[in-house]
């Protein structure tokens, strides 16, 4: 292989992930701009319907589960499935957790949910760009965050019987964390799977929605826990 033949192998190594980023940034803005919408006006529905409160909080249990089964199977489908069946999926996820939170966040002010959103967006973008640009491998950086990401699962559920404020605090700490390592890690990992999908001959387009998906629960679980500091209630 002379060098002209390496020089071209190094630079189409990533010629798919140009375009992929920008899909995933664009199937990410479009989910998270459906969730602001429906909480947007399921609060306004909320505050003025005592009823539809009682019902929306029955379902709540339902809405968690769907929500779950809805992001196994788009991460777990997204080379099988057509782009528009995805873009479906995700579509759906982006409602039920606009449902799910619109009546979590109904009584939260607007004024510490505007202040909480933009602390999440300057974040989000800060680390979202150090994963872009960095040279390091943040591989063992995520695999620490996932493993975080487990023990303060594992704390939330044991809180949910102790109520113990300590723990609540040290968990929403050490969750910001885990989320800042995540969103880093995770911008990281797009390049990855643009490289996999050239070589395996795969339409990013289909891996896209995965990868927004990714980064969407990134960008929504850092919002819950930092609103868990600047949140005010009504």
């Amino acid at each position: 292989m002379d060098n002209s033949q390496v020089i071209e192998k190094s630079t189409s190594k990533f010629s798919n992930f140009p375009v992929f980023i920008s899909q995933v940034y664009a199937w990410m803005a479009g989910g998270l701009l459906i969730t602001f919408l429906v909480v947007l006006g399921l609060g306004n529905m909320l505050s003025n319907n005592a009823d539809l409160a009682n019902t929306i909080a029955t379902v709540l249990p339902i809405l968690f589960f769907l929500e779950l089964g809805l992001v196994i199977a788009i991460s777990a489908g997204a080379e099988k499935f057509s782009v528009g069946v995805s873009a479906l999926l995700f579509g759906l996820y982006s409602i039920s957790n606009g449902i799910f939170f619109g009546a979590v966040f109904s009584v939260y002010t607007a004024e510490s949910l505007t202040l909480t959103f933009g602390a999440t967006f300057l974040t989000f973008g800060v680390m979202a760009l150090y994963g872009y640009i960095t040279k390091q491998d943040l591989t063992k950086y995520g695999s620490i965050a996932i493993m975080g990401l487990f023990g303060v699962i594992i704390a939330s559920i044991i809180n949910l019987f102790l109520k113990s404020e300590g723990l609540y605090w040290v968990t929403t700490y050490i969750g910001i964390a885990v989320f800042i390592a995540l969103i880093a890690y995770d911008t990281q990992k797009l390049k990855n799977i643009a490289e996999e999908a050239e070589s395996r001959n795969i339409d990013v387009s289909k891996l896209a929605i995965r990868g927004a998906l990714s980064l969407y629960l990134d960008f929504i679980n850092l919002f819950i826990l930092l609103l868990r500091i600047f949140g005010k209630r009504k």
